[in-house]
């Protein structure tokens, strides 16, 4: 709820199937019709890892960030939820 309200969206939105993998797509700067793709077996993991790339850099964060968001979600997540990340925007990625 908190990574989706420091990105400006409804923190509601996160705990809403189906439509928080929209918002986190939007978020992460990612078209909207890849939640389909999220749901195709193996396609949804390279697309799934695509996304979370892209979601730390949308927050400043690097790859290594997004390989701890993958492996240690319970840790990387409250990290970036409650820590000094601020949202950059997804076109903003540097």
């Amino acid at each position: 709820m908190e990574v989706f309200t420091k990105a400006g969206k409804p923190g509601w939105a996160s705990i809403v199937p189906i439509y928080n993998i929209i918002v986190y797509l939007q978020i992460a700067g990612k078209p909207e019709w890849w939640v389909i793709l999220m749901f195709i077996p193996v396609v949804n993991l390279i697309v799934g890892i695509i996304a979370l790339l892209a979601f730390a850099k949308s927050f400043g964060k690097g790859g290594g960030f997004a390989v701890g968001m993958i492996f240690l979600p319970f840790i990387f997540l409250p990290m970036l939820a409650f820590g000094d990340a601020q949202y950059i925007g997804a076109n903003q990625q540097s």
